[in-house]
């Protein structure tokens, strides 16, 4: 039975009241076509001055070129900044007016922005919106507004079960430019949200709602997923410059309102409702903290930053906690690679930070669905010519250079030994691992074809490994890397999918400085010349010359990638 707006604001009301969860209007029934719009406004976060609110304004009249919304305060609650509109208070009467890049507004098209205002007492719910003096949510009859279609459910085990996956168009025509590129141009990758103004699009480029409006068209009347990297953080990656960002290591308040907020505020809308959006969270950060400090030889003084002030945990708890608020959201936490934290010292303690992080800022394990690994990375899905149990020559094949006393050879058996240590971390049982297997072929005429020769336990490794790196520490643009399994759900125990959540052919990082205004610095580990550093054993980095900064196509790569891709292409 549907309930009244009424009735679900006093609820919502006294839930708020009692947790400190968000208020809402609800929207109405967009396919009323009496109802000439429809407010969204939604109380992200709230605390004993101030909140901030993600509103989204959907117009169900004729199209736009401009617009503005208006609200009235019951209480005294005042505007102090916003973002993707332009804000103004007089008394108690609020107008947020489109901003130059959002005024265009079509029929059932949809508008986000947000802000971050003070009150005191309580932080009453507006009663009444008006889109250019047209009152929204309610329908020509003059009831009140409409009740929001019955939720679909609870997520399912495995949103990729079922399901097709989003082929991102931008990606897909860069691919087919290439020769021989048609051979995989089909293929779903992730789309990478790495900085503010990609949810709005960069230099003319698709923005989240492109995405997602081109996803409904792709989905058909199917199942959907559509695949997207939060990569934004405070003081992002602290142990390569390649890939920082444009956010500083104290820039928390940024993070959570300016880029975390908006996209909640999208992937909230009731118009996507029907995709499956999977979020990968933070590639290549909460690790670090486990990796990168202290009196380790590998440690940086960016990362003994990020962990001293936590903002690693708590940009990771924000999002997990925000994004998991809609129903067809399932969150999964970047986990890694077997070359980084399958050692003994790391395993445990990475999955006991992911832990903290997935238990602050009102986040829960619930918000988890589950980790991916290897997205950041190369390592081979599954080494067949030797076992971490094998010994030659008398000795363990963790005492070989190459393995270096890790526990695990291979990703597929790292995730599936990690998932095991997340449960008994506190995670829920049913969470289930993706494996980024986009780099990870190492086919071609380098493969092995069985295992090396017995002398000694380096000659027996080197000589069947498939991972051809010169050190599994290298990361940037490797030479000899192909393309691996091709995206396909339920692969394995305990795996909900293989994936290509990292685009082939977009570049890891510049092989030399490059000016820009992103901010990406460079690193020497993606020098070819470079002749390493701790991380690396003081080994050659392996990549790429003449690469172009990071997430810039790489032809060159993308080329490397098809001929020695495994399976073979």
């Amino acid at each position: 039975m549907s309930r009244t707006r009424t009735a679900i604001l006093a609820a919502l009301a006294l839930v708020a009241g009692a947790s400190g969860t968000a208020f809402a209007v609800v929207p109405g029934d967009v396919g009323a076509a009496a109802v000439p719009c429809t407010v969204d406004y939604q109380v992200q976060n709230q605390w004993d001055t101030g909140f901030t609110a993600a509103v989204t304004v959907t117009n169900n009249g004729a199209a736009k070129s401009s617009w503005a919304l208006k609200w009235s305060y019951a209480g005294n609650q005042k505007v102090t900044s916003g973002w993707n509109a332009k804000l103004s208070q007089s008394g108690t009467a609020v107008t947020a007016a489109n901003e130059s890049y959002n005024g265009t507004l079509a029929t059932g098209g949809s508008a986000s922005f947000g802000f971050q205002g003070t009150y005191s007492g309580t932080n009453a719910i507006p009663a009444t919106f008006t889109l250019d003096g047209v009152t929204c949510n309610v329908d020509d009859g003059g009831g009140g507004p409409t009740d929001p279609p019955d939720p679909t459910g609870p997520k399912v085990d495995n949103p990729y079960s079922g399901a097709k996956v989003y082929v991102n168009p931008e990606w897909s025509a860069k691919a087919a430019a290439e020769p021989g590129g048609s051979r995989i141009s089909n293929q779903p990758t992730g789309v990478w949200l790495d900085r503010i103004a990609a949810i709005n699009g960069v230099n003319g480029g698709m923005g989240l709602r492109d995405h997602l409006d081109t996803a409904l068209t792709q989905k058909g009347s199917g199942e959907l997923v559509v695949q997207l990297v939060i990569y934004n953080l405070p003081g992002r990656d602290c142990a390569a410059l390649a890939s920082n960002g444009e956010l500083g290591p104290t820039e928390i308040d940024r993070y959570k309102t300016q880029y975390i907020d908006p996209i909640a505020a999208i992937l909230a809308d009731p118009k996507y409702a029907a995709l499956r959006i999977v979020t990968t969270i933070e590639i290549d950060s909460l690790p670090n903290l486990v990796t990168n400090t202290g009196s380790r030889p590998t440690a940086t003084p960016q990362c003994d930053v990020m962990k001293a002030n936590g903002n690693y945990q708590k940009g990771v708890g924000y999002a997990l906690n925000k994004l998991g608020d809609a129903p067809n959201v399932y969150n999964y936490i970047d986990a890694g690679h077997h070359g980084w934290i399958g050692w003994d010292d790391n395993f445990a303690a990475s999955a006991t930070v992911m832990k903290e992080a997935a238990t602050s800022e009102g986040a829960t394990v619930n918000d988890v669905h589950g980790f991916i690994t290897n997205t950041a990375n190369y390592s081979a899905l599954k080494e067949n010519n030797f076992t971490i149990n094998d010994n030659v020559a008398g000795k363990s094949v963790r005492e070989s250079k190459w393995v270096d006393w890790n526990r695990y050879v291979d990703e597929l058996s790292f995730a599936q030994g990690f998932r095991n240590q997340l449960v008994t971390t506190g995670f829920n049982s049913g969470i289930g691992m993706l494996i980024d297997t986009s780099r990870n072929g190492w086919g071609g005429t380098a493969r092995p074809t069985g295992p090396g020769a017995t002398t000694t336990v380096d000659t027996y490794i080197d000589g069947g490994r498939y991972d051809r790196r010169i050190h599994i520490g290298n990361w940037c643009n490797q030479s000899g890397a192909g393309l691996g399994e091709r995206p396909q759900a339920n692969p394995a125990t305990g795996i909900d999918a293989y994936v290509w959540m990292k685009p082939p052919g977009e570049s890891d990082g510049s092989s030399q400085f490059i000016e820009n205004d992103e901010g990406k610095g460079f690193d020497r580990m993606c020098d070819p010349t470079y002749t390493g550093n701790p991380r690396n054993g003081n080994n050659l980095s392996g990549a790429l010359p003449n690469s172009p900064l990071s997430g810039h196509w790489f032809s060159a790569q993308f080329q490397e990638l098809m001929k020695n891709a495994y399976p073979a292409l």
